[in-house]
């Protein structure tokens, strides 16, 4: 599991060549991603993805015999919430950093495309989240709490990767309000309002790039 004094053998063997391949931590550095104590970013990025592709409860795991060694889920959660860290970016850097090792093994001559995609991102269950509304789906006609989830991804035929999403809510029908305390000058406050644009708002700053 998780051992807290070093950022060295985090994962389990199936996932270190892929983080060691794409440098992911080394991107996550680049990006800003800094804790002044406590567990190190490295580390809590690397328990969420050990979490995810074992399909770990980690409720369940605070209450094995390890969790002595793993940090608490405020940690965690104050890791994945937190407004000053710049998602996005990383998020950018390996997404580019993969297509061009991907690139590099398929011809020339092959086209890769940009995919847009708007779909559903449902939370029913949900009632104190942050800038949750209420959606229809158009495909059944009923009605959903969440959010919409624009993503942008590339392929080349055979391929597919993602590269960047946005998690959209709607100021008509919005069913939780915007936290008025969070610093307007950070990376968390502008996807907020990000949120609040719609799909084609959000997609203007890709068609300039592209």
């Amino acid at each position: 599991m998780i051992a807290h004094p070093s950022d060295s053998n985090q994962l389990p063997n199936e996932l270190k060549p892929v983080f060691q391949e794409l440098k992911v931590l080394q991107y996550l550095q680049q990006a800003g991603f800094r804790k002044r104590f406590g567990f190190s970013c490295a580390q809590l990025l690397q328990l969420v993805f050990f979490l995810l592709f074992h399909q770990k409860n980690w409720f369940r795991l605070l209450e094995s015999n390890k969790s002595d060694s793993l940090p608490g889920k405020d940690a965690v959660y104050r890791f994945l919430n937190h407004a000053g860290f710049a998602w996005r970016r990383f998020l950018t850097m390996l997404s580019v950093a993969t297509v061009q090792k991907v690139s590099a093994l398929t011809s020339v001559d092959r086209d890769a495309v940009f995919i847009f995609d708007d779909s559903m991102f449902e939370r029913n269950c949900s009632k104190a989240v942050e800038l949750l509304a209420r959606f229809k789906d158009y495909a059944t006609g009923a009605y959903y709490k969440g959010f919409g989830m624009l993503t942008m991804r590339w392929s080349d035929g055979h391929t597919f990767l993602p590269l960047d999403f946005a998690l959209l809510s709607s100021r008509k029908s919005a069913i939780n309000g915007l936290n008025e305390h969070i610093d307007k000058r950070t990376h968390g406050y502008k996807r907020r309002q990000e949120a609040l644009q719609s799909a084609p708002q959000s997609l203007r700053p890709c068609w300039i790039v592209l």
